[in-house]
């Protein structure tokens, strides 16, 4: 893609209201605004920040331990907090599916349609199939809302399409600059989950592989990074297995993945639902060879053989066995994560930057 830099003047940005979660709720799509919010800024715009999940008052913290409570409380803050869309000329609703859908992206779309703005729905969840087929007249009224709906891969355009819709595909930032690229010679059984835990994620299959490492390799560790609902069952899940070197690193701050990469040699994966994780271009980035799951989007990132090794959903004894074909094989390792760090540099800002500018402007694709 040409650089902007060199094809004269770039054209002005609009004032850009960005509707996310923020960082306090720490997962894909809090990452992908906070880096976009960073790069806008960089180019000039005035971005206004809304995030879905307001913090609380002083004293009213404790409402968080009540579910329908905490729900009221967020949703009032968070109604009031839109009232920045009229600082604004485009609305960037990021969106997940089921209910938050319904909670967080239709009243923005809603009210930045009122009030004359460009709404750009930008669509993360790699549920989409199941909640356009079975939440249909929950969802398509609000769809035609957007002016644009853009999503992040080739998987989730496919989704849309076959809705009747016509999204436009903008990839995934990962801030290069965040992580060092290193290759591991030699390469060590020191292996890294970096999923929230939580049933999608499946990392019960991930520490069913890690226990067969480790019967091979009882220098083997995992860390853990990620917290959820699930964490007292995959922590009692690794007691039974019996498989020492596990550590649950819990919630990770995106400034300190850096170590973690760092400290880790082998990337691994086991989603059953997923569409284009960041997790998987950070290791990129970071020089991690990368065994994963092709679900989603991620068998597009993950090629297999080329910038990865990709197991069957549902298959520990197959993902441990990618493993042990990346220790035994150096060299196989070595050109796998040569191929992926090229990968990972299309995911830059500057190669998004133009098609950004192109939706906040409604210019043709």
């Amino acid at each position: 893609m040409r650089d902007l830099a060199a094809s004269g003047p770039r054209p002005r940005l609009p004032r850009i209201a960005v509707v996310a979660a923020s960082l306090d709720i720490l997962g894909g799509q809090g990452v992908q605004a906070a880096a976009l919010e960073r790069a806008l800024r960089a180019e000039g715009a005035e971005v206004h920040f809304i995030p879905i999940n307001p913090r609380f008052p002083y004293g009213l913290g404790w409402l968080r331990r009540w579910p329908c409570l905490r729900t009221f409380l967020n949703q009032a803050l968070y109604l009031e907090r839109l009232g920045g869309l009229r600082r604004a000329d485009v609305a960037h609703v990021f969106s997940a599916s089921y209910w938050s859908f319904l909670l967080a992206p239709a009243p923005a779309m809603l009210l930045a349609r009122a009030l004359g703005k460009r709404v750009v729905l930008h669509y993360h969840s790699g549920e989409a199939e199941d909640h356009l087929d079975r939440w249909g007249g929950l969802v398509h009224p609000w769809l035609r809302l957007a002016d644009e709906i853009v999503v992040p891969s080739e998987y989730l355009r496919a989704v849309f399409q076959r809705h009747g819709y016509r999204p436009r595909v903008i990839r995934n930032v990962v801030e290069l600059s965040q992580f060092r690229y290193r290759e591991r010679r030699p390469l060590r059984p020191r292996l890294l989950s970096a999923r929230n835990l939580e049933p999608h994620y499946r990392v019960d299959n991930t520490l069913r592989a890690f226990a067969l490492i480790r019967a091979r390799h009882p220098e083997a560790t995992l860390t853990v990074a990620g917290y959820g609902s699930r964490e007292g069952k995959l922590r009692r899940l690794a007691a039974r297995l019996g498989a020492t070197g596990i550590r649950f690193a819990g919630r990770v701050e995106p400034e300190a993945m850096t170590l973690l990469h760092e400290e880790s040699d082998i990337f691994m994966n086991s989603s059953v639902v997923d569409n284009q994780p960041v997790c998987i271009l950070e290791a990129f980035a970071s020089g991690l060879p990368v065994v994963s799951t092709p679900t989603g989007d991620i068998g597009a990132m993950v090629r297999q053989d080329e910038t990865g090794l990709l197991v069957p959903p549902q298959d520990p004894a197959a993902m441990a066995a990618a493993v042990f074909r990346l220790l035994g094989d150096p060299d196989l390792a070595l050109r796998l994560v040569r191929r992926a760090r090229r990968e990972a540099a299309e995911y830059a800002w500057q190669r998004v930057r133009e098609a950004w500018q192109s939706v906040y402007t409604g210019r043709a694709a």
